[in-house]
Formats: C-alpha cells, structure tokens, sequence
C-alpha cells in the first residue's frame, strides 16, 4: 500500500451546496421558534458598575429571562472564565485576574458583556435591552503599551501581565559585544480585527437531562469539557456539533462568555435559546490579533554571518488573559526565533500588557506573521546598512541543507529544508532579472517600485495525536469521522480524497463526519496548521487495522493462511486465489455473514515531531508619489509544503492568506479614540481588501518531504499570510528608500505614504 497519496488537484466537493446557497451554517440549522438573546454590552472601556436595574426589562413583552453575573453565581455556575498564566523571567507566576462571564462589578472594554435577555423575538430582546437601567462610574482609560497608568486588574497594578523570556541572555549580549555589525530596528505589528465571514453564534436546548450545544467553532471537544464544567455537567451529559461553520481564523477557537449564558438559559428555561452576533458586535467582543511592537537586533561577524539575534516585544493583551496555551505572542515567537537562519544564540523578551480593549490572541489565519515580521522586516534593515543585496544576506545566513536535522537555539528542532534552492525558483518564478526595468519604466512616469523578499518557516502546533474511524454502510457508501473541524478549508474533500487514494474506494463514496461530540469521542479540532497533516496520519493508521482485520476473515474466503493475504491498495490479493476483492466488497461480504464487527474501523496516530512550512515570497509594490497611492503589482510564492494530497486546494489556501497578509500591510487597522472606543466598528470603517487590490498571485510548490509524518507532508494552512506582511512592507521600504524614508510601518495607506513622502520618516510610522 502507498503510504502517500496521488496528490491530484481534486475540485471541492462542498462548494456545490455553498455555491447553491445549500450551506448548513448557524441560522440555517437553529431550531424553529427558539428563542432569541441579546446581548447587553459595555458603552465604555473602563469603569465600576455602580448600578444594575434590570426588573423593567424582565417585565417586557415577550421576556423570559434576563441573565447577570448574580443569577448565574446563583444557579451554581463556575462563572470564571479559564484563563492561562505565564511564568515571568524570575520564574515567578504572572498575573491572573479572573475574567467572568459577565461583568464583576467592573468594565473593561467596550462590548464587555454586562447581561444577556432572552425573549420570544430578537427585536423583543433588543427592545427590552434598552429598559435595563445601568450605571457605570468612568475610570481613567489605558490604551498604551506601557507598563503603569490606572490599573485594570488588582492583580497587575502596574498593568504588566507578564515579563516573560527564552533564550542565553548572556550568550547573546557576549555576541553583540563582540559582533562585528549590530542592526537594529524598532517595528509595530497593527492590530486587526478577524471579520469572518459568518459571525459568532451558538444555540442550546435541553432534552432529556442533556445540554445539546451547537456554535461555529474550531472544534467541539474544549467546548464540551468547558460546558459541563461551568455548568456543573456530567461530560456525557454534554452534547456538541458544530455546522458549516463561515471561516474561524483562530479566533473561534476558544470559548466564549455568550455560549455558557445560552447553555444556561436553555437549561433553565427548557427551550431551544438562540443567539447570533451582528457584525459590529464581533468587532467590539471577538478575540482580535496582532497588536505589538517589538525591538529587533541582528549581530553580524565580518562576513556578515548572523551570530547573535535579539527582540523585546511587548504585546496587548486586551482586558484579561489569554484563554489557551501561552498568549499568542509569546508562542508564536518561541517557535520559529530564529527563522530559517545558522543562528547560535537568541534572547527573547516578551512583556504582555494590559489595555481597556477586547482580547487578542486570534491568528487571523495566520499562524506565525508575527515573529516572521519582525525578522524579516529586520533583514531587509540589515542589507540596507550594510550595502548587500538582501536576497544575498539571505543566502549566506541559510541553514543548509547538510546541517539537516538542525537544532535552533530555541530548543527547536528543523529535520530538512532547502531554502537556497526555494528562494533560487521563487526568484526565477518572480523574473527578478527584470525588476530593473521595469522599475526604470515606472520612474519614467513618475512612479516609485520595490520589491520586498521574505522567506517565512513556521512549524505545526497543537495536539500532534489525532484519531479516525472509517464505517462501511448498508448502502455502499463509506463514512470517515475525523477529529478535526473544517471551517472553509475542504477537508470534506481532501479528507474523502486521501482515504480513496489509500484504499481505492472511489471518493465520491465517500462522506466525511465531523464536529460532533456523540460520534467522535476525541479529537484535537482545527488551529496551528494541524488538520490535515494529523488526520491524514491517523487515515493511515486506521486503513492499516482495518486491513489487518479484514485479512483473517479473507484468509477463510480464499482458502489461504492469513498472513497470505496482503492489499496493494486497491484490492486484497493472495497467492493460489482468484479472489481479488476491493474493501467495498469485502465489507459487503462481512456483512453478509453478520461480522458487524468488521464494518467499523478506529484508530488513533501521533505524528512523531512536528513539520516545518517554509518558503520564499516576493512582492513588488508600485506607489504614486503624488497621491501616496499604492498598489501590490506582482505577488509570487514559491513554497516547500512538503508532500501535498491536493495542490489545488493549497493553491487556494495561499491565495486567501496572501490576501489577508495584504490587506493587513495595505489598509486593515483597528483605531481606539481616547476614551478607548472603537472607532472602526463597520465595514465603512473598517477597509478589507476587494478584488481590485489583489494581484495575480503566482503559486509553485518545491517539495523537501518531511520526515516527521509517513506522508512527507508539512501543513500550508497559515502560510500565505506569514509571508505576505513582510514581503509587502520590505516592498514599500525599498520604493521608499531613495527617497529618504528609513522606515514605514503597516498599514501603508494613501494618507500615510503620501505624508511620508512629504514629511519624512516620522509621518511613517
């Protein structure tokens, strides 16, 4: 049996029912009549709630409940929201306020949840919104990235979360002081807003003493845990789906205070409750991303070779903790620090801060932009300095291929990579050798062109063990459930395809069952570029019990010992028989002599280390002076995904994340006024990029098989955005460059560029 698939650019399945407007998102599949919540949420980002009177609003038509904070400690509720705390560099905890589900006395950000109605219409439960009476006393806002200033939490009063490191500090101060050349560079990373396509919701009912629950979400399993939990549940009285779900982007991952108060209600009342976000809701209350600023330093030796690298960030935290796993910040940079470079000592130091604004720790389908950025953006600083062409400074820095498996200074370890050969295509695929002209031609009409390189790595996170389970069905068809959760990516196609490539079932048989707590017992969910890379894994160890039970029961079919038969992946043959049949008609065989036992098939596999993503982007980025209009004009990526079941579909994930990535570098950015309200709360606010603003964007894939899974592959999930940020404002910095400007930072719109221009670096940044 092949080991890997046949790799075929298969179209998506599911698009037929999206396309046709047969999609099985939240409101399609929320329960007829049930009744509806809203939300009451914060007017301001800091204060104490001095008064809460919600009697007249539990009077209106149509209420049948108005939840607080009391009501749910009341009826027994575990009411803190679970939060992650980060060791500080002395080894001590960080700080951990509790975060509850709805506002404890306090408010600390615009949107926080105050109390929730529930009512027969949303428009009753909006109506009945406006009756409750709420007085907050405002409090000095804090919106700064620096530690001090009115403290949101008793915890942290000087608003520091956490001061937290990696790395040989010493080592690395020994390197600079010795180095050669030292560059540093001082680089913000804008906040944005994640803006799926279908916003958060949920809906809850309560049958027979268990809590069916179903939300858009990254898989089902945290959720389900979290529920019973709080709500003092048996898990097995614990029941989670999620649907077609509209695009997550790290930020559905978690739980959210909405969902437990739904649980509640409908436990409580006995009916279905149902609560969906409107758009300008998510933005005040969805988990944001990004949000840092950071001081990168490079050492070099006189051959320019990079001895020592060095960052302090200090990253927004929002109002409270992150719910999962170290804030994002910190465990983004951890993982790839010293990027795809022959680097021997890093020193990281990461400060989480406080702020009156929501949470961030949301990817935006991103993955690891932030630490990339940030070197990369200092590369390209470094060759400027240092008069070498940055394609060049790259070069002489890769860690090459006989260096392979390759132990970072943080602790990582890379098992292969190429990057002088990707970066060699990416520049053959980009036609570099006609930059210069056409960068002549454009300033022969009065135009500004640069291009920008990054080459991004990034490694796969979260649970490296997932399981499946295939089932053969009366009807011919085969179902396949999986511990992973799609939201927008295809997995109903790659997955079917994968499990047809391995066995010969045709895929159009094929359905793939996910995002269901009954069905599945356990699984890792989606997030960090896992999915298919771990699935497919666990494919492959549930395609080898299921031969190893089929064979005993053919043996006796055929007349042969077992050990005779064998599958060449696509039938069962053996020696001395001429039965040759496919594992559809071995299934169907069993069933005919009642071995039920051989029509379901599970296991579980974890990938023995994890796989590194990497590749080279090239962006030319054309500005008019006059207007300070810029416009990405070529976009070109060469990737290493290792081995790929389905390159159409890889395609496709990396348009979308270049797209994200340009619409972050080019125009997205969340802006607070003073008293810390959200000034881009609409999409008239708010930019997102449109067709007109995204260039063909020219894909090839170089595959370096890992050897960290049985298939080679690596993951592409997350790719195309960690790449797009750097190469496009390495683009901007080189169009800029001779005109005096020594440092732009994102996004790098109109107004910007052209006070840029005119006013110099300042105006920049």
């Amino acid at each position: 049996m092949e080991k890997f698939g046949k790799s075929q650019p298969v179209k998506r399945v599911e698009d037929v029912r999206f396309l046709t407007g047969h999609g099985n998102y939240l409101e399609d599949c929320a329960p007829d009549g049930a009744l509806r919540a809203w939300v009451l949420r914060s007017p301001v980002a800091h204060g104490e709630i001095t008064a809460l009177d919600v009697a007249e609003a539990r009077a209106a038509e149509g209420v049948h409940m108005v939840v607080t904070l009391q009501d749910l400690q009341a009826a027994g509720l575990i009411t803190t929201m679970d939060a992650t705390v980060v060791k500080n560099r002395d080894k001590s905890d960080g700080a951990a306020p509790e975060r509850h589900m709805l506002a404890n006395g306090r408010v600390r950000f615009v949107g926080e949840p105050i109390a929730v109605v529930i009512a027969d219409t949303l428009e009753q439960a909006r109506d009945a919104g406006e009756l409750i009476e709420v007085d907050i006393a405002d409090l000095p806002v804090k919106l700064d990235l620096e530690a001090g200033g009115e403290p949101l939490h008793a915890e942290a009063p000087d608003n520091k979360a956490f001061d937290w490191g990696m790395g040989d500090e010493e080592a690395t101060k020994a390197a600079f002081d010795t180095a050669a050349h030292t560059v540093s560079l001082q680089v913000a990373d804008n906040r944005i807003i994640v803006n799926a396509m279908e916003p958060r919701g949920c809906f809850a009912s309560w049958e027979a003493e268990r809590l069916h629950f179903t939300f858009g979400g990254q898989g089902v399993w945290g959720a389900k845990s979290q529920l019973a939990a709080k709500l003092g549940l048996e898990e097995d009285a614990v029941h989670v789906m999620t649907p077609d779900v509209g695009g997550g982007f790290g930020m559905k991952a978690m739980t959210y205070p909405e969902y437990f108060v739904v649980a509640h209600a409908a436990r409580a009342l006995a009916q279905p409750v149902f609560w969906m976000s409107d758009r300008t809701e998510a933005m005040l209350s969805d988990n944001a991303g990004r949000d840092l600023t950071s001081l990168a330093e490079l050492a070099f030796d006189a051959d320019l070779k990079i001895t020592a690298y060095r960052v302090q960030t200090r990253c927004n935290l929002g109002a409270y903790n992150s719910q999962f796993g170290q804030p994002i910040q910190t465990q983004l940079f951890s993982r790839v620090l010293t990027g795809v470079y022959d680097i021997k000592t890093t020193w990281l130091q990461v400060e989480g801060i406080y702020t009156n604004t929501t949470q961030v720790d949301a990817y935006r389908g991103a993955g690891r932009p932030e630490a990339i950025y940030v070197l990369e953006r200092l590369m390209d600083r470094a060759a400027r300095e240092l008069g070498v062409d940055p394609f060049e400074l790259h070069r002489r820095n890769f860690i090459a291929p006989a260096q392979f498996p390759y132990a970072t200074a943080t602790g990582e370890s890379y098992d292969v990579g190429d990057f002088a050969m990707i970066l060699s295509r990416a520049c053959e695929e980009a036609d570099m050798q006609g930059f210069a002209a056409r960068r002549s031609a454009d300033v022969a009409n009065g135009k500004l062109r640069g291009v920008g390189l990054c080459y991004y790595i990034e490694s796969i996170l979260g649970d490296p063990s997932e399981g499946a389970e295939v089932e053969f069905l009366e009807d011919g068809r085969v179902n396949i459930y999986v511990g992973t959760q799609s939201n927008g990516q295809g997995h109903e196609t790659v997955y079917a395809q994968f499990l047809a490539d391995q066995t010969g079932i045709p895929a159009d048989k094929i359905t793939t069952i996910q995002g269901d707590s009954d069905r599945i017992a356990k699984g890792g969910g989606t997030g960090g570029s896992r999915s298919v890379t771990t699935q497919a894994n666990a494919t492959l160890a549930t395609v080898e019990v299921m031969v190893a039970a089929f064979a005993p029961f053919l043996a006796d079919e055929m007349g042969v010992e077992a050990e005779a038969v064998h599958f060449d992946g696509e039938t069962f043959r053996a020696p001395g028989s001429n039965l040759t049949p496919s594992l559809l008609e071995t299934a169907e065989m069993a069933r005919a002599q009642g071995r039920v036992d051989l029509l379901r098939h599970t296991a579980r596999a974890q990938l023995p280390g994890r796989s590194f993503p990497n590749g080279a982007h090239i962006a030319e980025v054309v500005i008019d002076p006059e207007t300070g209009v810029s416009v990405v004009d070529r976009y070109t990526v060469v990737d290493d995904f290792g081995n790929l079941i389905n390159p159409m579909l890889a395609e496709g994930q990396v348009h979308g994340g270049v797209v994200q990535g340009l619409g972050q570098a080019m125009m997205e950015h969340v802006v607070h006024d003073e008293d810390g309200q959200l000034l881009t709360a609409t999409f008239m606010d708010y930019a997102l990029p449109r067709a007109a603003d995204v260039p063909m964007i020219d894909f090839t894939s170089e595959p370096v098989p890992s050897t960290q899974n049985p298939m080679g592959m690596k993951g592409c999930g997350e790719a195309g955005t960690v790449g797009a940020l750097a190469a496009v404002a390495n683009a901007v910095q080189d169009a800029t460059w001779d005109k005096g400007l020594r440092q732009v930072d994102m996004p790098f719109t109109p107004l910007k560029l052209w006070e840029a221009l005119r006013n110099g670096t300042k105006a920049a940044c």
